[in-house]
């Protein structure tokens, strides 16, 4: 199976929750072509994000999750892997060969070429953009407005990206493009009940998924949603932080229940 799918428990909001970084697997016939000590020691993974959505389908949200990591392929970046800022950070593309940090991922000779970058694009991106298309049209025969939620994490520091810590969370719209106000003003106002810093559309505005699936004029809204990985794992960004996800989950549970509301009213 190419994701995990966690369906509602109870009576359905429409919300889908997207975590297309959260997947640590290789397939059997890739892993020889990556350096080893890459794949021990798994970078630029929004580890334990799943888990701390798992409130997810006793509040009537579906929950889907990429089983594969992200330089498998990058399920939130454009198909033909066109860049989606401009302002000269790291990009890596939707076939990365280097990490975050610029280091290579793969063994000399090993890197794909546009073939298999065409074989991954069809065998793991498409399937998993077409199960949460089938989603929230399932969804939109029961509800008028839609939201697609893609979960992310980071670290609180990527030199390569940004120099300075990144705020604690950044809700991204796509410049208010992805989602009707309301609900983006919800989600903010939410967000900030807390005691986290919180910044919208900088330095993160949206990948592929909130651009693509955030279409207001058809009913379908999308907001992206990065957190520092500190505020729910340790210190080190290992280990998973159970007192931390309490209350990060505690945040993101209300801002859900608000949501709806505003989507029932649209």
């Amino acid at each position: 199976m190419l994701y995990d799918l966690a369906l509602p428990t109870a009576p359905r909001l429409p919300i889908v929750i997207s975590v297309p970084h959260g997947g640590t697997a290789f397939p059997d016939d890739l892993v020889a072509k990556f350096l080893p000590e890459k794949i021990q020691d798994l970078d630029d993974t929004d580890w334990f994000v799943p888990l701390l959505y798992s409130f997810a389908p006793a509040m009537g949200i579906t929950l889907i999750s990429a089983r594969y990591h992200r330089w498998v392929i990058d399920l939130n970046r454009q198909p033909d892997s066109a860049p989606l800022y401009q302002d000269g950070r790291v990009i890596t593309g939707l076939v990365t060969t280097t990490d975050f940090l610029g280091n290579a991922l793969y063994k000399e000779g090993n890197e794909p070429n546009a073939e298999e970058i065409a074989r991954r694009l069809e065998q793991y991106f498409v399937p998993y953009h077409a199960k949460i298309e089938e989603l929230l049209a399932d969804l939109q025969t029961e509800f008028p407005h839609v939201l697609l939620y893609d979960a992310h994490s980071i670290r609180q520091f990527v030199p390569s990206i940004r120099q300075d810590a990144f705020p604690d969370m950044i809700l991204g719209t796509n410049d208010e493009t992805s989602a009707h106000p309301r609900l983006i003003e919800t989600a903010l106002a939410c967000l900030r009940e807390g005691k986290y810093e919180v910044a919208h559309n900088n330095p993160f505005k949206g990948g592929y998924i909130t651009r693509h699936f955030g279409n207001p004029a058809q009913n379908r809204h999308a907001l992206q949603l990065e957190r520092a990985k500190i505020h729910y794992m340790d210190d080190s960004e290992r280990a998973y932080h159970p007192e931390r996800a309490t209350e990060m989950q505690g945040i993101l549970q209300n801002m859900f229940a608000e949501l709806a509301k505003v989507l029932g009213t649209l």
